[in-house]
């Protein structure tokens, strides 16, 4: 694949990420003259029907959403009747996963200020009729001035679809699903805000609210075990902060944030954290990039991050929820 070029303008240069479905590839767009990410669908999914629908699906439902915490889509095509790609916008950086594994716990202000950043994502999606579906820490880019950007609507559907709701398989990532996703229930925004309060659970505490050996596991306690106290990991996290994890988490749909909005909402009340689309305060750099820019200083070039696409890499210790295959 490095070196195709595909719809005649997208020069594939390296691969740097991919999922159980796709995988993604930096490639330069010679009509705009710009980096771009081409997540591209794996050639054992190409005859599979359903499979080829769905990463269609992603494509037309992500291009509609225009906003500054979403990953733009730019483009889809096929080539030649066996390569499916979508281009996507670029975004260096690490993902919150990884800067999650590389720092720790974020400050609890920081945590707050990019979960809600998520929440606006998410409310423009769900605005759209989109319900995402599988928000995790490993689908939110971190930008180089520190904002979050949610990508990954891959197993998304529009909430009006009678086949979100009756799926016969149990989507997502078993860390970060609602309760009535792992029963294979109908899904809607409060799942979103679900999943948004186990991100937020992490951003805290440097851990998912569950554990086990096992997706089976984690999924049982989603549906029966409460939520450990985030405090009892972390006492300086405030409780207004620590109140709205546990309201995000409730087990009952109706227990839970009505929307994205009022949960954001109850985040700036309970911490201050500044609206998006404001500058929130990045972290410092870490000892990995302090080490590794000195290590290229000493050889003479400047400094470089590591950039990442606008679809992570799926990372293989997380558990999926499918019950079967896509």
């Amino acid at each position: 694949m490095i070196g195709r070029v595909l719809g005649g303008r997208y020069t594939i240069q390296e691969r740097i990420g991919g999922g159980g479905m796709s995988i993604v590839y930096r490639a330069f767009d010679s009509l705009l003259r710009r980096p771009v990410a081409v997540k591209v669908l794996r050639a054992d999914f190409v005859s599979e029907a359903d499979i080829v629908h769905r990463f269609r699906q992603e494509a037309q439902a992500a291009a509609s959403l225009q906003h500054p915490n979403i990953v733009n889509i730019f483009d889809v095509g096929e080539e030649d009747g066996d390569t499916y790609f979508i281009v996507m916008e670029y975004v260096p950086g690490r993902t919150l996963k990884e800067e999650l594994r590389l720092r720790g716990p974020e400050p609890p202000e920081r945590a707050a200020a990019l979960c809600a950043e998520i929440l606006a994502a998410l409310e423009e999606a769900h605005g759209h009729g989109i319900v995402h579906r599988d928000v995790k820490p490993q689908n939110v880019l971190l930008t180089k001035g520190g904002h979050a950007k949610v990508s990954d609507f891959g197993i998304a559907r529009a909430a009006a679809s009678a086949t979100i709701v009756h799926t016969t398989r149990a989507l997502g990532t078993a860390h970060y699903a609602s309760p009535e996703q792992v029963r294979g229930a109908a899904t809607d925004e409060r799942s979103d805000v679900y999943s948004v309060g186990c991100v937020l659970y992490e951003a805290l505490t440097g851990r998912p609210p569950f554990a086990g050996e096992d997706a089976l596991a984690v999924m049982w306690q989603h549906t029966q075990a409460e939520v450990p106290d985030p405090r009892a990991l972390r006492p300086d996290i405030p409780p207004a902060l620590c109140r709205v994890v546990l309201r995000a988490m409730a087990k009952r749909p109706q227990d839970r944030y009505p929307s994205a909005a009022a949960m954001l909402a109850d985040l700036q009340r309970a911490v201050g954290v500044p609206l998006p689309g404001q500058d929130i305060e990045p972290p410092p750099p870490a000892a990995a990039d302090v080490a590794a820019a000195a290590g290229e200083g000493r050889r003479g070039n400047r400094p470089r991050r590591r950039a990442r696409s606008a679809a992570p890499a799926e990372p293989v210790q997380q558990p999926t929820l499918a019950t079967a295959p896509p």
